[in-house]
């Protein structure tokens, strides 16, 4: 495989990109003036070496150098109500509700949805690590409630499903597993819904059976 065909199939492990998106990703790249072709390579490398994974809700933040921050800051507020947990797909997902402005309780970021018919996807989810952030909250916050906020399509509600079926066993009397309600439309993404739908989708979120 050449050097181009290996550039286009690592665009296409982007999420959303399809081969042919990609093979223009890679010709992009090639036509690229040499000064941006390395501006683009330093900021992959500085982005990375001045980005971190939260240890709590696992979403990426960027921190000054030489910082050994691990906790970002929505997690650190101590205005946040610890006694809800709203878990999401992505960090996409998490930064759109928090543009609404309508949700003051603590995040765990999933690292994705499950496909229908695709077990195997299932081993690259947070699954283990949302287990212990929960049995933690449960423990030092009072846990009240776990919002599912995935997608309205069929693989945002298979991840609900499987999600629940982790979490069930762990869950006490004292806490309730909830979902998102009217005001995300069928097949929408939660990333590109407005704040007033966020906010009606938080608002009339419901209790899982």
């Amino acid at each position: 495989m050449s050097d181009l065909d290996q550039l286009a199939a690592f665009f296409e492990r982007f999420p959303g990109v399809g081969t042919r998106q990609a093979r223009r990703f890679a010709h992009h790249v090639l036509q690229l003036p040499t000064s941006d072709a390395e501006a683009f390579t330093k900021l992959i490398t500085s982005a990375r070496a001045l980005t971190a994974e939260c240890t709590s809700c696992r979403r990426f933040f960027s921190r000054p150098p030489q910082s050994t921050d691990t906790i970002c800051s929505i997690c650190q507020q101590d205005s946040r109500d610890r006694g809800l947990l709203l878990v999401v797909a992505t960090d996409s997902d998490l930064l759109a509700i928090e543009r609404s402005g309508t949700y003051q309780g603590l995040y765990y970021v999933l690292g994705g949805t499950l496909p229908l018919l695709s077990e195997q996807e299932a081993q690259r989810l947070r699954i283990n690590g949302l287990r212990e952030a929960v049995k933690l909250r449960s423990q030092q916050d009072g846990l009240r409630e776990i919002i599912l906020g995935f997608p309205v399509n069929p693989d945002g509600e298979n991840t609900a499903r499987y999600v629940q079926s982790k979490l069930v066993d762990i869950v006490d009397a004292t806490s309730t597993i909830t979902q998102l309600g009217r005001g995300l439309s069928t097949g929408s993404e939660l990333e590109y819904a407005d704040s007033e739908t966020i906010k009606n989708a938080l608002s009339n979120r419901t209790t899982q059976p």
